[in-house]
């Protein structure tokens, strides 16, 4: 790994700090909206705000995200795969882009596009899965301060060949 210098490490960290705030504060929107619409707020104006937030915002955040946090642990001292808790953040962060990506994003278009007609067990599920994407960022907030888990173990190397001196004698 070449070194990177000390303000290109800064600069990695403060933007995936930004990037992932405003993540996280995009998935905060988001559950308050479900949540509003659970309460009685009007579903024809509250979701096609929720699909906007998460196509806009929460999808690009989420991938800019784990992009800048793979960026940062292949140019910093921490690694990618050096650290059990760097890799623990890597997949619960690649899991939940994923999800993001696949089946929340598409979920909230076609919210936005049903309105009030969306059933009510899909009105649950927008409120399930922002809880449940909060709590995993918070789950990687806690791992990136207190690095629990020390280091991966390495590859023990093969055994070195020690030279051996053999004693000659005189004959």
């Amino acid at each position: 790994m070449t070194r990177t210098p000390r303000t290109a490490r800064k600069a990695l960290l403060t933007l995936h700090l930004v990037t992932s705030l405003g993540w996280l504060g995009a998935d905060l929107v988001l559950l308050t909206l479900g949540v509003a619409v659970l309460r009685g707020a009007d579903p024809d104006i509250v979701y096609p705000v929720a699909a906007l937030v998460g196509t806009a915002l929460f999808a690009p955040l989420s991938v800019v995200v784990w992009v800048v946090g793979v960026l940062s642990a292949l140019l910093t001292p921490w690694g990618l795969l050096r650290h059990r808790w760097v890799l623990v953040k890597l997949l619960i962060t690649t899991v939940m882009v994923l999800l993001v990506l696949f089946l929340l994003t598409p979920n909230l278009r076609a919210a936005g596009e049903l309105g009030a007609a969306l059933p009510p067990g899909d009105r649950a599920d927008l409120v399930i899965a922002p809880t449940v994407s909060t709590s995993l960022m918070v789950v990687a907030t806690v791992l990136s301060t207190y690095k629990p888990w020390g280091r991966l173990r390495r590859a023990t190397p093969p055994p070195r060949r020690r030279a051996t001196v053999t004693g000659r004698t005189g004959g």
